[in-house]
């Protein structure tokens, strides 16, 4: 992020009427700035519009707080993920898996990958997704238990980060149909 100094009419007036998330390309004198954000500004610039905002964003984006509906941020998800709340959320989880990994790693486990579409379910006691494969009835899988399972038996020490699916109503916030899970198996 750069501060960029507009002190001229003629740069201002090459920006008047341009809205929020307009492209521009920006080249100026770039002088130290403790003050502005990352250090620098750049001064005495001048602006071409590579790509102008032709309707306004249906939220705001340069605020602390995204304030928008379900349905409306997910019809602008494009959007909305570049709001700072909604990278972070993204950051922290990338962080969370690369810390996960790294830790496991160092303790001499391997990382595996286990099948997604599965011929019946994997647990006994979940719901599964059926789905259609090729004209063949398949089902979203649940669990990476038994294929974790199954790998001890050739490494000893598995786990896999990866996406699972559970056909089943709920009714907190702490419960979801689909989520990434951070799943371990260690032999004895």
């Amino acid at each position: 992020m750069v501060q960029v100094v507009v002190d001229t009419p003629a740069a201002l007036a090459s920006l008047d009427g341009l809205l929020p998330e307009t492209v521009l390309a920006v080249e100026g004198l770039v002088v130290a700035e403790p003050q502005a954000p990352g250090g620098i500004e750049i001064r005495a610039p001048g602006f071409e519009i590579l790509s102008p905002v032709r309707a306004a964003l249906p939220f705001s984006l340069n605020k602390p707080a995204l304030k928008a509906s379900l349905p409306v941020f997910l019809d602008h998800a494009v959007i909305g993920l570049r709001h700072a709340q909604k990278r972070a959320l993204f950051r922290l989880s990338a962080g969370v898996m690369a810390g996960f990994r790294a830790t496991l790693n160092g303790l001499g486990f391997t990382e595996i990958q286990t099948p997604k579409l599965v011929a019946s379910a994997t647990e006994s006691g979940a719901n599964v997704f059926a789905v259609d494969y090729f004209g063949q009835r398949a089902y979203l899988a649940q669990s990476p238990q038994f294929y974790k399972q199954i790998m001890v038996g050739v490494f000893e020490r598995v786990y896999e980060v990866g996406p699972v699916f559970r056909a089943e109503p709920h009714d907190t916030v702490r419960h979801i149909n689909e989520y990434v899970s951070l799943d371990v198996e260690l032999g004895c």
